[in-house]
């Protein structure tokens, strides 16, 4: 019965009880009696003959007479009447106040079971543990069976640790504490606060039995804590339950594919839409295979047997039903009987729908950015979801043509690419690097030199990697390579701090004094063309006297001139505006740009996502490098005592940061209250020339306990004697600019701790999202992390001028990048990747790299150097006739020592096209065979199919092999596309149907990830060093010996065909892209132009509304 009712039927009964005459008063909660299990007294007397009921605390609020009590003439009887009816009414009274009793207990009960869940019946501290390692044995074995299930699956099953803002009410995470807005309280709120009173005195006297316990044993102290440690709040249903059971789960494949997510977050999958992730569980299996149903039926009768003969006397044909009725059921406990599968649970408006662990890359976690506010859950019933999605659909097939456009322009712009000859002096600079690189930081060197010397568009990099984790090396190989190269280069820094410590860096590694002498020189705010040192600096720099220059925003002025600018370096680009992007993208035309961040900003993010921005990721940390220990609380003093205290006294010095100069006094003025003679200096944004500077270096002296500042240090800070770092209003930042603000501390391999004050009062819905996502995100290697989580938080905003976060909203961001990638592919056919060279092991007339012309053929030094490089960055064979034809136009025949490196080169071109990166042979026999092995690992099975539709008899060339593991396959077993033999082309590439769609989404992991998992070949002596089994490769059987030069030709002869099918149609796709763009374009500008003159026409008759 509900608690109205409850409450309706004890006053009627009160009613009758008391009988005629009487007045009660009943509180009315529009129009209905407000429910309560407070009173102050259930029944309170007015006269002798008169009672008000009062129920609730909120006063009467409606009156209700029974009778009259004007009727004094008449009399219930005599004085011994009087008396037995008071004592009757007495009982009554005694009764009606036992009932309210009685409802109130069930009722706190009730409440009691609902908000502690399982915990409800534990009444003594002592109860506590032996229920919670019950708990966590339970769910530990659960989650062994699942994970065991997940892997008979080919899927990794791993269990998380609870998020620590899940970690709500009892076992609350002590380090991160956030909130926003006022919370409103509900009926029920001061019983829940009786509750959470009891819960607190519960384990509070746990954790004093433990504390004592730990004292009489140290050892045991570092394995048991408290039941309050081990005991959560579920936010979804508001009950307590074991903190394990909150705990996250991240699935995934080999083939690339996983799925992070907690319970409460918000997915979405592709067929059924938004839904909210609850749980993992064990359900059975529905879909069995013939030989699973055939052993399921074998067993069963096998159990049926075996209980049947356990019963001594006859059995009846209903107790055989018995036994079968608990098969498939939670009594049968049999794998074969009743298979289990491992499901994620996914809870939709109408419906919950259990997703299989091996089907869980059709879930991708639902981000949208600019919605703060939760998404609508769909529904799984109807066409809303369908009809959303295909909307957005048409949307992206818009996009891609808009990228794949952009694609095309750029691979048509040109610069002359730097020289791989100087490739010897730039490793001698590499040498001075004191420090050995980690493997993500040689993959970054790596991509900027293919970009630099291997192609002839202009670079545009982003090298996204954690604060302190090697960017700036990879920027100072990049400086001294234009410059090795006789070119000018420039590096931006938004601060002059930064620029300052850049500056400093590169005096010592490449200046004056160094092997290397390279003129550099440093441009800051001030230094304009009005005044003397402006004007000599810019002379200079015109001239190409100055080789590097670093700066701030006063590179980007409009009276500044390079001789051969050919590289610009842009420092935490998320820290330029929208200006000074625009002059960027003036100022960098043709010249290679190398983008430095941490935390990019979501457009960037997103435009490297889409593949529109290449893109590097710096993800392994320095050796001996720790995490920082982040504190989110609430700004007070005790904090920022304690947290300064502890760093003075083990030596070190802090960072105070405030967000306004105007706080820097009141600020200052609390440190020496607290610590009276502490050592205090100042930096910020408004002090003389040089002074942050002169102040930054001064504290790294150690002449100061604390550098009270604004955001002037968040970039180019870097002292290792400073681990601890306040920042008060943290609220008031973005959440680039506190996690570089975290980054100035921990640069040495003491723990380094972190303090983000706020002011609650002040801290928005996205200010929440912000601190408590880092407070989350500590690990090293966050920084993208975060960018994503920004990405979340803020939203994408516009891509190529198209505004698509509306699009990203209705299907989630990740689901839209998907389906963008998936409409690039479709309207692309053949994306097959291109590589910037190939590490071919085997003899042949040179390589690309020291391909050269001879001086009598091309005597003039600069047109050979320009002529050579065509040549080498040729990126297909007709390209490389149409360059021999012009040699023999203008020079004559060619001599026979160019005719044999031009087939090294026609090789090369024909390898680059392909996707090839490495070349090898390897022994097919004892007897001496070789079989030629070129790995190609963005190759699929779809391209084979496409090229094969273009060539004679649909089949590849007869002697050449494309091979292909089974995780690149639909079928899921090792493929291998013979030469000579007609291909099945839907076998190998079925149609982008709905149908086939999560087939797609399966394997688009593998295509995402395809370049970014390919080690550095280059430095590969033999074929033998790489697992070659493990990727796409061809294959071509009797190749000869890898010391033959004829076995060029014969890779020539089967490689040529592929690799024109390859380029003519990839041509094509791209004029196709070209040519739809331009054609939305001019419709677009029709249409604003008939906008215009209808506007003017109206604004001509005078019809203005």
């Amino acid at each position: 019965m509900r608690r109205e009712s409850q409450g309706m039927l004890t006053a009627l009964l009160v009613v009758v009880a008391l009988g005629p005459a009487h007045t009660f008063q009943v509180p009315v909660f529009r129009n209905k009696i407000q429910p309560s299990h407070h009173r102050s007294f259930p029944l309170k007397g007015r006269r002798d003959d008169s009672w008000t009921l009062y129920y609730g605390r909120y006063g009467a609020d409606l009156d209700i007479t029974f009778g009259s009590d004007e009727s004094s003439g008449s009399s219930w009887g005599d004085d011994g009447d009087e008396d037995r009816m008071m004592v009757e009414a007495k009982l009554r009274r005694e009764q009606v106040d036992q009932m309210l009793e009685d409802e109130d207990r069930d009722f706190r009960d009730k409440r009691k079971a609902q908000k502690w869940g399982k915990f409800a019946n534990v009444t003594k501290s002592e109860d506590l543990q032996p229920l919670l390692q019950q708990e966590k044995k339970a769910i530990e074995k659960d989650n062994q069976q699942k994970a065991a299930l997940a892997a008979s699956k080919g899927v990794a099953f791993e269990v998380l640790a609870p998020r620590e803002d899940d970690l709500s009410g009892p076992g609350q995470n002590d380090r991160i504490s956030v909130g926003s807005g006022l919370q409103a309280k509900s009926w029920f709120s001061n019983l829940d606060e009786d509750l959470k009173s009891e819960w607190e005195a519960l384990t509070a006297n746990d954790a004093a039995a433990t504390d004592s316990e730990n004292s009489d044993d140290g050892e045991k102290s570092d394995q048991d804590g408290s039941g309050a440690d081990e005991v959560a709040v579920d936010d979804s249903t508001g009950k307590l339950v074991a903190r394990d059971a909150l705990a996250g789960v991240r699935v995934g494949s080999a083939g690339g594919w996983s799925l992070e997510v907690f319970p409460g977050d918000f997915v979405v999958h592709r067929k059924f839409g938004i839904g909210k992730f609850e749980k993992t569980c064990l359900r059975p299996k529905t879909k069995l295979s013939l030989e699973e149903r055939e052993a399921q039926t074998q067993r069963r009768g096998e159990m049926l047997a075996e209980e049947l003969r356990k019963r001594k006397t006859g059995v009846t044909p209903e107790e055989i039903q018995k036994i079968r009725a608990k098969f498939g059921t939670e009594e049968d406990l049999d794998p074969i009987s009743n298979p289990q599968v491992t499901v994620l649970e996914i809870s939709y408006a109408d419906a919950v729908v259990h997703v299989p662990v091996d089907r869980a890359y059709r879930l991708s976690r639902y981000r949208a950015g600019d919605a703060v506010i939760k998404p609508k859950l769909s529904r799984v019933r109807g066409e809303a979801w369908r009809k959303a999605r295909q909307n957005v659909e048409e949307k992206t097939l818009a996009l891609a043509q808009e990228v794949l456009a952009l694609y095309a322009t750029r691979e048509t712009l040109e610069r002359q690419p730097f020289d791989p000859k100087k490739e010897d002096e730039v490793k001698q600079f590499e040498t001075t690097f004191s420090f050995e690189p980690t493997p993500d930081q040689k993959k970054c060197f790596e991509d900027v030199e293919n970009d630099m010397v291997w192609r002839n568009r202009p670079m545009d990099r982003l090298v996204c990697g954690d604060v302190g984790f090697g960017k700036t090396e990879v920027a100072l190989r990049a400086l001294y390579r234009a410059v090795a190269n006789g070119r000018q280069a420039a590096l931006l820094a938004p601060t002059g701090v930064l620029a300052a410590q850049h500056f400093k860096n590169v005096l010592k590694r490449m200046g004056p004094g160094t092997p290397f002498n390279v003129t550099a020189t440093l441009l800051r705010g001030g230094m304009s063309s009005k005044t003397k040192a402006g004007r000599e600096l810019r002379q200079l720099i015109a001239s190409g006297e100055t080789q590097l220059v670093i700066g701030t925003h006063a590179l980007l002025s409009n009276d500044l001139g390079f001789r051969d600018l050919s590289l610009l370096v842009v420092d935490e680009e998320q820290r330029f505006g929208v200006k000074q992007k625009e002059r960027l993208k003036m100022f960098s035309n043709g010249v290679d740009v190398l983008t430095l961040s941490a935390t990019p900003i979501p457009r960037t993010l997103q435009m490297s996502l889409s593949g529109i921005r290449d893109t590097s990721t710096i993800r392994s940390p320095p050796p001996m490098r720790k995490p920082t220990i982040t504190y989110v609380q609430e700004f007070g003093e005790e904090i920022v005592q304690s947290a300064i205290e502890i760093e003075l006294k083990r030596g070190g010095q802090c960072y105070f940061v405030v967000p306004r100069i105007s706080m820097l006094e009141e600020a200052e003025t609390l440190l020496k209250r607290l610590f009276p003679g502490i050592r205090i200096i100042q930096a910020h944004g408004r002090m003389q020339r040089n002074g942050a500077e002169s102040n930054v270096a001064e504290f790294a002296e150690g002449k100061h306990d604390v550098l009270l500042a604004t955001t002037v240090i968040e970039n180019g800070v870097d002292i290792p004697s400073v681990n601890t770092i306040l920042v008060q209003n943290s609220q008031a930042f973005g959440i680039s600019t506190l996690y570089q603000l975290r980054g100035r501390v921990g640069r040495s391999d003491k723990q380094a701790y972190a303090y983000f004050l706020h002011n609650e009062e002040s801290v928005t819905e996205q200010a929440s999202m912000r601190l408590q996502a880092l407070g989350e995100l500590t690990e090293l290697g966050s920084g993208f992390d975060i960018a994503n989580r920004d990405l979340e938080i803020r939203g994408a905003g516009s891509l190529l001028g198209t505004e698509q976060s509306g699009m990203a909203a209705k299907v989630g961001f990740d689901l839209y990048m998907r389906m963008l990638k998936k409409s690039i592919r479709q309207m692309r056919g053949l994306d097959l990747p291109l590589v910037p060279r190939t590490n071919i092991i085997m003899i042949t007339d040179g390589t690309p790299d020291n391909f050269q012309l001879p001086a009598k053929f091309v005597p003039d030094d600069i047109t050979r150097r320009s002529e050579e490089t065509k040549a080498r960055l040729a990126e297909s064979t007709a390209s490389l006739v149409n360059i021999t034809n012009t040699w023999k136009d203008s020079y004559g025949p060619l001599p026979a020592i160019v005719q044999r490196k031009l087939k090294t080169m026609h090789l090369h071109a024909c390898t680059r096209r392909l996707g090839i990166d490495l070349v090898g042979a390897v022994k097919a026999d004892d007897e001496g065979t070789y079989d030629c092995i070129l790995r190609s690992p963005g190759l699929r099975p779809r391209h084979i199919a496409r090229i094969a539709h273009k060539l004679p008899r649909f089949a590849l060339p007869k002697g050449i092999d494309a091979c292909f593991p089974s995780r690149f396959t639909v079928s899921g077993d090792d493929e291998e596309v013979i030469g000579g033999r007609k291909i099945n082309s839907e076998a190998l590439a079925p149609d982008d149907s709905e149908e086939e769609e999560d087939d797609w989404d399966a394997m688009d992991q593998e295509d995402v990830e395809a370049m970014q998992e390919i080690a550095s070949v280059m430095k590969v002596k033999t074929i033998d060093d790489i697992d070659v089994e493990h990727y796409p490769r061809f294959r071509i059987r009797n190749c000869g010996s890898p010391d033959d030069k004829k076995t060029v030709d014969l890779l020539l002869k089967l490689l040529l065909p592929l690799a024109k099918v390859v380029y003519e149609k990839q041509e094509n796709e791209a004029d196709q892209a070209k040519a739809a763009a331009d054609l939305r374009e001019r419709q677009e500008l029709m249409k604003k132009r008939k906008a215009a003159n209808e506007a003017l026409e109206v604004s001509r008759m005078g019809l203005n509304y």
